[in-house]
């Protein structure tokens, strides 16, 4: 769960902004377009409103819910205006617009006039930038990867002797980040003394602690909980095996979500602690091994939490390093979420085996996500410094917390400078399979120089962009674009980047 899903007191000045919306080309326009050699299919990502594909479970391993439950993983009973009943998906992120590096993914420079001034305009944005809103994905099928192999190479399989292993795990537990010493408050009628419970996972002997607290802009723990439970039993466990974690009645889920409601601390830890028995036992019998062992891919909505987790514990705390903004300039901050970056994988069918490259990769959220959706191997390069050091952060903890859940990821390398002088970026993307490049504030020398660089990319690599390298108003023989690239010109829905709730372009451009 993100936990920018409050209103943070974290205010940045708030300007006034025109945003063009895309249109279509005139018919004219396309005619001259397909006469110059650059003509291009324009598609639609799909109606987005229907519930989020998840990715193909393992066989074997079924799945307990109902499709439109399974939809909407975030939702939850109507909430009270107390603290512990707080609905997480209220709270809104408070990053503000933060510097970004010229070489990195940036924000569009928009000029549509925003409708309202001040902490109106500033909650809009804020709202635009979690990544929880507005789920919507394009209806595009998963590309299959028989190479793909799920399980961690170092998965706990039960043996008592683990305990030395167990202690060499490094995480940043949730209670390092909210807890009664960082002004939380007890929930669900524990004392002070009572908070602190331990969570198991499967994928390791090492329990994260936790304190059962709220705080504004801190993680839920309880919900927190409540989700990692859901995603256990329903992603690593079959129908019959989840079934006392998920029966609708009695389940140990439904027991946490009563316990929560009615504020029953006491009833919320007895059903935890049943929790984690059953599952130390299901991990000693060999049951998670069987089933991770079937697995070829792991379901977008776990993939999200697990990215949601190492962002609340390593960004979240250290969000204002990163909340500059230079009005004028590429300096700018721009996120595509999680669904979109989900359908860039699968609409240039990213799989195990190939090599995925972030040129301008800021925190590294889409380097990881590449690594864990897909498993390949995943490149991120950025230049400024706050970005680089958070960075590095969430790589270790994203390294320890695929070791809790028991998913071996791909490899990930995150490098340091400017792209265009990195040698190892530049090595890597002589054999990249997809590149991404967030351009849309980038200046024409920079997209220019972009091109030289692609020059020594492998035939058939796929370039993401969100404007186009080939310009119209180019004499096509005399464009290393358009003599270099086929493009394809496509359309986002909104709530798909952090920038705007507005849908908007992209490119995926070919390499010839």
């Amino acid at each position: 769960m993100s936990i920018f899903n409050q209103k943070s007191k974290f205010k940045v000045k708030t300007e006034v902004r025109k945003v063009k919306q895309a249109i279509p080309a005139p018919a004219k326009q396309q005619q001259q377009q397909k006469s110059n050699g650059r003509a291009s299919s324009v598609a639609t990502t799909g109606s987005s409103a229907h519930g989020t594909p998840r990715g193909s479970p393992a066989p074997g391993s079924l799945n307990p819910f109902p499709s439109s439950s399974r939809s909407k993983p975030r939702s939850h009973p109507q909430p009270s205006t107390s603290p512990e009943t707080h609905n997480p998906n209220s709270r809104k992120r408070r990053l503000a617009r933060p510097i970004r590096s010229s070489r990195s993914p940036a924000t569009p420079s928009f000029s549509e006039s925003e409708a309202g001034s001040g902490d109106e305009d500033d909650d809009d944005w804020r709202d635009r930038l979690d990544p929880h809103k507005r789920r919507k994905r394009a209806h595009t099928e998963t590309v299959e990867d028989p190479a793909r192999r799920v399980k961690h190479a170092r998965l706990w399989t039960g043996d008592e002797q683990d305990g030395v292993a167990r202690e060499k795990l490094v995480i940043v537990h949730s209670a390092d980040v909210a807890s009664l010493e960082d002004r939380c408050q007890p929930v669900m009628g524990l004392s002070r003394e009572e908070v602190g419970v331990r969570l198991r996972y499967p994928g390791s002997n090492y329990l994260e602690r936790y304190e059962l607290v709220w705080g504004k802009d801190k993680i839920d723990g309880a919900m927190d909980i409540m989700k990692v439970v859901k995603h256990v039993a329903s992603t690593y466990l079959t129908e019959e095996e989840a079934q006392p974690f998920l029966d609708p009645n009695t389940g140990i889920y439904r027991r946490l979500e009563k316990s929560k409601n009615t504020k029953d601390g006491k009833g919320f830890k007895t059903a935890l602690a049943e929790y984690n028995e059953q599952l130390l036992a299901f991990q000693k019998k060999g049951v998670i091994v069987k089933n991770l062992d079937k697995m070829q891919s792991v379901p977008r909505e776990l993939v999200e939490f697990i990215l949601d987790q190492v962002y609340d514990r390593t960004v979240a705390p250290k969000v204002e390093l990163l909340a500059k903004y230079e009005n004028g300039t590429d300096n700018v901050y721009g996120e595509l979420l999680h669904p979109f970056i989900s359908d860039i994988f699968e609409r240039t069918k990213l799989t195990s085996d190939m090599v995925f490259v972030d040129l301008g990769s800021g925190v590294g959220n889409v380097t990881l996500q590449a690594a864990l959706e897909k498993g390949c191997e995943s490149w991120g390069c950025e230049m400024m410094e706050n970005a680089c050091n958070l960075a590095e952060a969430q790589k270790k903890e994203f390294t320890a917390r695929c070791r809790l859940w028991g998913i071996a990821p791909g490899e990930v390398h995150l490098e340091r400078g400017d792209f265009r002088k990195s040698e190892k970026t530049l090595e890597a993307l002589k054999r990249a399979d997809v590149v991404l490049v967030n351009n849309q504030a980038f200046t024409s020398q920079l997209n220019d120089h972009l091109v030289n660089i692609f020059l020594d990319l492998k035939i058939g690599c796929k370039i993401v962009s969100l404007k186009t390298f080939v310009h119209d108003n180019k004499i096509a023989e005399n464009d290393v674009a358009s003599s270099i690239l086929n493009v394809e010109h496509l359309t986002y829905p909104g709530g798909w980047v952090s920038w705007t709730a507005a849908p908007g372009t992209f490119c995926i451009s070919t390499r010839k």
